[in-house]
């Protein structure tokens, strides 16, 4: 790769889009808002740049503890965000990043330690303070001298496979070694682009259709037949299918969620942590504009999401609350839905192909607070419901505490009134006879747990 591909402004824009990784959920989000604003979108540098971006959250874990060494902090946490970015990004390109080794330029390397002195230091001083900027250009040459080398085996481990001990040792205690190490691999793979088509405007055979005309050869899941795939890049934003609504952007693990829950026309549905709306708009496809679905989220940006999507794929019944889902049954009542999916908040290990920052923000304490809102949510769903009424509970999690041990708490608990309905498939039976799993290393989508529940 030559040197020149890089200029100054791509790193500005890099360390924005870092920057705003640990603000915008998904952290892709981040990376699309201002690579469109820099320009970089479909250009012969988006992929390059995207790369790094990516291999950036993937290590960070790494990349802060070095940061860390070199700040003389305990935790980069504390550092101003504009500076742990511009860190995190500078520890990627000047320890981490083989391009620059392999360049044939010699000199890359220190037209890098410039660009990074010379306009990220700039942007340092005018986002926060001129001390800043001044301390940042210092400890340039401290990370260009910087050798990183794994101490132990777990951290080789770490480093072969970018994602945290703690995540290593989680799986190795829920499947053991030989699969643990099947998953890591997976986990650093690039998954196609995958879409659904809104039958209320489309049909499979048309959008298969229009991609092709622009050089795509889209396949068919053979979980959810109307989701297809297909290598990227994509340009969504400059999409008439994506611009018109006759597509969303949704994995089929995940829009299989919807199908299992069945929601039928005219019925009453609450969909209990709905933003950013995908499952929202399947289970109003599915119903056919006909019946009301009750939507809760707290997240603003998110929820702005949701209702963009919506009006795209015209989607007319949906009514949106900006409000815990736990205060459902005091805004609802109870006993009042046909159907409930409860998509819980978890900590999307299944996703960490396409969520990279997940690799190091997994940590047992934030698995506990977790489960801890999973029952709460769990338990309000069932007030919710009607009798006869179905509640589908999913996460994007592989962890058992997150799936089928909230599931066995719940079927102890409420014996007397909710029952397991069995999922016989597509994917793997769970823990818990009854419930299904896909993984990503079996079925080569990302990891969903499924749990149907019946209240009586």
């Amino acid at each position: 790769m030559s040197y020149i591909v890089i200029t100054e402004k791509d790193l500005e824009a890099l360390v924005k889009a870092v920057k705003l990784g640990e603000e915008i959920k998904p952290s892709q989000q981040a990376k699309r808002d201002v690579f469109k604003e820099y320009g970089i979108t479909g250009t012969f540098k988006d992929r390059i740049l995207t790369a790094i971006y990516y291999d950036i959250w993937k290590r960070v874990g790494i990349i802060d503890r070095i940061a860390s060494e070199i700040t003389n902090v305990s935790n980069v946490a504390i550092l101003d965000p504009w500076l742990r970015a511009s860190l995190r990004v500078a520890i990627e390109i000047l320890v981490f990043e083989r391009f620059i080794k392999e360049s044939r330029y010699r000199d890359a390397k220190n037209l890098f330690i410039t660009y990074f002195k010379r306009r990220i230091a700039k942007m340092l001083s005018d986002h926060t303070h001129s001390y800043v900027g001044a301390y940042f250009w210092d400890i340039i040459d401290k990370i260009a001298s910087y050798k990183w080398e794994p101490r132990n085996v777990m951290e080789k481990w770490e480093y072969k496979y970018m994602v945290s001990q703690t995540i290593i040792n989680k799986l190795l205690n829920l499947v053991g070694k030989e699969e643990t190490i099947k998953i890591l691999k997976e986990f650093n793979k690039v998954y196609p682009i995958s879409i659904r088509v809104n039958t209320l405007k489309s049909s499979v055979e048309e959008v298969v259709e229009e991609l092709k005309k622009s050089g795509i050869e889209p396949q068919r899941s053979e979980y959810v037949s109307t989701v297809l795939k297909f290598k990227g890049p994509y340009n969504f934003d400059k999409s008439n299918l994506f611009k018109e609504g006759k597509i969303v952007i949704q994995e089929e693990a995940s829009a299989l969620a919807s199908i299992i829950l069945n929601p039928k026309p005219g019925e009453v549905v609450v969909d209990m942590c709905a933003a950013p709306g995908g499952k929202t708009q399947h289970i109003g496809e599915l119903m056919k504009n006909n019946g009301i679905i009750y939507a809760f989220d707290i997240d603003e940006l998110r929820i702005k999401r949701m209702k963009e999507l919506l009006k795209r794929t015209g989607i007319e019944i949906v009514k949106i609350f900006k409000e815990d889902a736990r205060n459902a049954p005091k805004i609802l009542g109870v006993e009042v839905a046909d159907k409930i999916l409860l998509d819980a908040p978890c900590s999307s290990s299944g996703t960490i192909m396409k969520n990279p920052e997940l690799r190091w923000r997994i940590t047992e304490e934030r698995i506990n607070e977790l489960t801890k809102l999973q029952m709460e949510l769990l338990e309000t769903a069932i007030k919710l419901a009607k009798k006869g009424g179905r509640i589908l509970y999913t996460t994007c999690s592989l962890f058992r505490e997150e799936n089928e041990d909230i599931i066995q708490k719940i079927l102890n608990k409420h014996h007397n009134k909710v029952r397991l309905v069995p999922l016989n498939g597509p994917f793997d039976q769970g823990f818990l006879p009854g419930t299904m799993r896909a993984w990503p290393h079996k079925h080569k989508t990302y990891g969903f747990f499924y749990a149907l529940l019946e209240v009586f």
